[in-house]
């Protein structure tokens, strides 16, 4: 996908910059001065619409019209609407999707769900490399039923040939998020619905980064956040989406008013809201679902296979760049070399990993790091260069070169987020 000749020179890269058509999309993020962002697979920049959506929230809506501002400037539809805007980056039916509660309470309640479809089967089938808040929900709610499922984890390789008829869910991230390593989501969803399993994705490394097509693969289950790629803000509110076909017998364990058929009734009975508004909880969080609203905006104005193409470009020259300019300085590879088989990130393993982000971090270049080894760099198409990898790789070889890393200021370790 990536052409260009060898060795790639800074001329090259910047006639890329020059070609691509969603350039335009950088101003629309209020990104800092001579900063260089690859962390947007962990934290998304803040763009000015949220800023002002966001203001405009605090001063008029809550600060002028208070609580009729539920039903005035509908605050009481957010989850929803937000929702359907969601659907559409993952491939999904307006009516599939709400947004409600973080990520971690959404496998939950999904994870609940799914066993309970699948009466008389017993095993959650992860791997150890999951997200380990997807375990420790998994894990947590074994602890809660009886009789007592087993969360059984087995390497990517083995998934499909670990599936039997004891399984009930495969719960799954679309990426790695250490490695970028992409499943294949079609293909395991289809293995596990021939053995009878549901299977229950977590996108939050992937959406908003590329095509996932939840409907056309038939998937059953899915959660993800709205901070990274999403643009949503920390801690912004996660989504949850479950199929159509499942709604009607998918029952959320956690009984809040929100998913209540009638919640303004105050029936001190619970009964579950058809659709996929059982699956709310609480009072939506309205400044950040707000917040979220107005990130979405941007995705508008793109197709969501314009923005893999360039997220595999970047990854492309990222990986190319390093090789040629970083080649005998103990960096390998952690991610697929196959850009298809990738995520929207590279990631590089060094035994100095750490203090070789930390000292790209003092020049203003920001990705991060994942115990034991591996160095992270997250690739956002809307508002990542090419020049940005350029310039990224070039310190880089400089740190290695002039072992700069080992300097005593960055051996100290402090909160890596």
């Amino acid at each position: 996908m990536l052409e260009l000749s060898s060795p790639i020179t800074r001329e090259a890269v910047v006639a890329l910059d020059r070609g691509d058509a969603l350039s335009p999309l950088r101003h629309h993020f209020d990104l800092p001065q001579g900063l260089l962002y690859f962390d947007g697979n962990s934290l998304g920049p803040l763009l000015h619409a949220s800023r002002q959506r966001v203001a405009e929230t605090l001063q008029q809506h809550w600060g002028q019209d208070l609580i009729q501002s539920w039903n005035r400037h509908g605050w009481i539809d957010l989850p929803r609407r937000v929702g359907a805007r969601v659907a559409r980056l993952i491939g999904a039916e307006p009516d599939e999707v709400v947004i409600a509660d973080s990520t971690s309470i959404n496998l939950f309640k999904l994870l609940a769900a799914a066993l309970d479809l699948r009466p008389g089967r017993s095993v959650i089938l992860s791997q150890p490399s999951q997200f380990p808040t997807d375990l420790y929900m998994a894990q947590g709610l074994a602890e809660l039923r009886q009789p007592q499922p087993q969360l059984r984890l087995v390497e990517s390789d083995n998934l499909i040939s670990a599936l039997d008829s004891d399984v009930a869910v495969v719960s799954l991230s679309h990426v790695d998020f250490k490695t970028g390593e992409r499943a294949d989501l079609r293909r395991i969803t289809r293995a596990a619905h021939q053995h009878g399993a549901l299977v229950l994705w977590d996108l939050s490394h992937s959406a908003g980064a590329m095509e996932i097509g939840l409907s056309r693969a038939e998937a059953d289950l899915a959660v993800g956040c709205t901070y990274k790629f999403l643009n949503g803000g920390p801690g912004s509110p996660a989504y949850v989406y479950v199929a159509r076909r499942h709604q009607e017998r998918a029952q959320s364990p956690l009984w809040g008013w929100f998913g209540h058929r009638d919640p303004f009734a105050f029936d001190t009975h619970y009964m579950p809201a058809p659709g996929i508004d059982r699956f709310q909880c609480g009072t939506p969080p309205i400044l950040s679902l707000v917040a979220v609203d107005a990130a979405l905006d941007i995705f508008d104005q793109v197709e969501l296979a314009q923005l893999r193409q360039k997220s595999m470009m970047l990854g492309e020259l990222l990986v190319a760049l390093v090789e040629q300019q970083c080649s005998g300085r103990g960096l390998t590879l952690a991610s697929p070399r196959d850009s298809k088989s990738r995520g929207s990130q590279v990631s590089l393993r060094h035994s100095a990993g750490y203090q070789i982000m930390q000292a790209l971090i003092e020049r203003g270049i920001v990705g991060d790091f994942r115990a034991p080894d591996v160095l992270r760099f997250g690739l956002t198409p809307l508002y990542q260069r090419f020049l940005d990898v350029w310039e990224a790789v070039e310190a880089l070889r400089d740190i290695l070169e002039n072992r700069v890393w080992d300097h005593p200021r960055f051996q100290r370790r402090g909160v890596v987020t």
